[in-house]
Formats: structure tokens, C-alpha cells, sequence
């Protein structure tokens, strides 16, 4: 059972659309965990003029909901009502070097690739993208971090477009970051972002990044269906260590798993729901919690209505 299809009433709001309109789109081949439910509506915007106009158009009380690689994401069961923009294409995935080693990315392009253009320019300070999963958008939402870097310390200023369909500017500042979050409005999606870096032997930016490839792979699960870190580091902690002294290393609920390799981690062995997925996260936040008296704060992002 999906949801009512409004696909034709956008748009009939918004004909000057040129992107796709989907009713009742699979998400979770979208995610990297490969589950949860269907968007009412799947948008995906030919440019910034493209959302703008749908924006404008949509009325307030549409939900829209923003997903970029999926990989901090539990999309839910019974999927996501409204709006959900996917963005992609040239026209937000190009990474450019500029004047003053600074890199202008799209929100779509995946932070890995964004260090790696950063190193082949020569430009430092950015390698830590590498071992961040998922996109500029994503990062910018979050402030992203690995390895002793995060968003914040590279940002010159972040590009959106608000509700009403205007273009926002947002410097360093006005995003309001601090550990895995910023305070820039909800309703902004992101489009791009410009990120500051530093004059580099691209040969000795290149050997950190294949450090911090060796680094993942030898202590994440990279190669499961995962998300990314699952809950934030509480102050002066880690998450993983509280989970791992709870006794949750490889708790399982159905086929959803708190990885044996690397606790912070959930993994879909196979045929695990976002219900499990969802449960298994809960159940180790209350062992924690009894056990060290700890709320562990989620750091994936959870959307959508339950199945049913």
C-alpha cells in the first residue's frame, strides 16, 4: 500500500518543472542500508532554478525531505510522506578548484571525491573528507568529521535555497556548527558549498588519504550494508567503547547487527528492516544508559513513518 499520488497536482502547481517527478518511489536502494519505504513523491531537480521553482510552488503543508548518498539514513518502513528532492547531475555533483586553494562543490558530490580533486590541485587540509561517508550536502548539514578534521574548520560559506524558493548564502558563522550538527535552517537545501584549503604536496596529501583508507578498512565495516558512525561520541568519550563495555558487540535483532568489527557500526545482514534496525540502535542506547549512565544521541538520521 503507498500513499495518494500527487505527483500531477505539483505538477500542475509548478509546470515550468523540468526534473522528474516519481509517485511512490522505492527509497532503499537509495540507502546504504538498503531498507525502509517509499517517497510519496521522488524529485530530481535539473538545477537550483528547478528546486526554486518547486519550492515556491509547493504548498506549506507538503513535507519535503532532502537525501544525498543515503549513507547516514534510516529511511523508515512505511516511507516518506511529501516531498523527497535527491539531488544529482552535472549540475550539483561538479567539484571545481578556484583561486586561493579553495574547492567549490556541488551538494551531491561525494566528500571522497572532493578530497581527492583537493589532492590532485595540490590543495591540503581537506583530506579528511576522505574517510567521511556520503555527500557535501550531507556534511554541511551535520558538519562531518574524521581523522581531526570537520566541515567547520574548511568552510568559507554554504550555498541553499529556503521554502519560499530564495537563494541563501550562508557564511561559516551563520551556520552555527558545533560537533555533528548545524544550526542553519531546516528548510535550506543545500546546493553547494566553497571550502578553504592550503598550499600542498599533492604526493604527501595523497599518502594521508591512503592512510585514512587503510584506517577504514581496517576498522570499519566498509564492505556491509551499514550507515555510517551510529551515535555521536558523548563529551570526552567514545560511543563505540560505552557500547562495546554494555556488552552489545554483535547484539542482533532479526538480521540487523551491532558490527563485531567496529560497535558504532549497525549492519543489515541480509534482511534486516528499518524496524530492526531502529530497535537494535534503541536497545543499545538503553544498555548503555543502565550501564554508564550515558544517552548516547543518534548521529544517523532517522525519517519517515513507521510500516503500518
Amino acid at each position: 500500500m503507498g500513499f495518494p499520488d500527487i505527483a500531477d497536482k505539483i505538477k500542475a502547481l509548478a509546470p515550468k518543472l523540468r526534473g522528474r517527478l516519481s509517485a511512490n518511489a522505492p527509497l532503499a536502494g537509495a540507502t546504504w542500508f538498503r531498507v525502509g519505504g517509499p517517497a510519496q513523491v521522488l524529485f530530481s531537480p535539473a538545477d537550483e532554478e528547478d528546486i526554486a521553482c518547486l519550492l515556491s510552488a509547493l504548498p506549506q503543508d507538503v513535507p519535503v525531505t532532502v537525501i544525498g548518498l543515503g549513507s547516514n539514513l534510516i529511511v523508515r518502513d512505511g516511507g516518506i510522506e511529501g516531498v523527497v528532492i535527491r539531488l544529482g547531475g552535472r549540475a550539483f555533483n561538479a567539484i571545481d578548484v578556484t583561486d586561493g586553494f579553495r574547492i567549490a562543490a556541488g551538494a551531491a558530490a561525494p566528500d571522497q571525491f572532493v578530497a581527492k580533486a583537493a589532492a590532485t590541485a595540490g590543495v591540503d587540509g581537506l583530506a579528511f573528507l576522505r574517510g567521511v561517508p556520503g555527500s557535501i550536502g550531507g556534511a554541511l548539514r551535520m558538519n562531518a568529521g574524521a581523522h581531526g578534521g570537520e566541515v567547520k574548520d574548511v568552510l568559507v560559506e554554504a550555498r541553499g535555497i529556503d521554502r519560499s524558493g530564495a537563494i541563501r548564502v550562508f557564511s561559516n558563522a551563520e551556520m552555527g556548527f558545533s560537533y555533528r550538527h548545524s544550526a542553519a535552517p531546516d528548510d535550506v537545501v543545500f546546493t553547494r558549498a566553497t571550502l578553504q584549503g592550503r598550499p600542498g604536496d599533492p604526493a604527501a596529501i595523497a599518502a594521508e588519504m591512503g592512510r585514512i583508507t587503510r584506517a577504514r578498512e581496517e576498522s570499519q565495516p566498509i564492505r556491509e550494508k551499514t550507515g555510517g558512525s551510529t551515535f555521536k561520541n558523548p563529551p570526552g568519550g567514545k560511543a563505540w567503547r560505552l557500547i562495546d563495555e554494555a556488552g552489545c558487540r554483535g547484539l542482533a535483532i532479526g538480521d540487523a547487527e551491532v558490527s563485531p568489527m567496529h560497535c558504532n557500526f549497525l549492519i543489515n545482514r541480509g534482511h534486516a528492516t528499518a524496524a530492526d534496525l531502529e530497535a537494535l540502535g534503541e536497545e543499545v542506547r538503553r544498555r548503555v544508559r543502565e550501564t554508564s549512565g550515558v544517552a548516547l544521541e543518534w548521529e544517523i538520521k532517522r525519517v519517515g513513518a513507521p510500516a503500518g
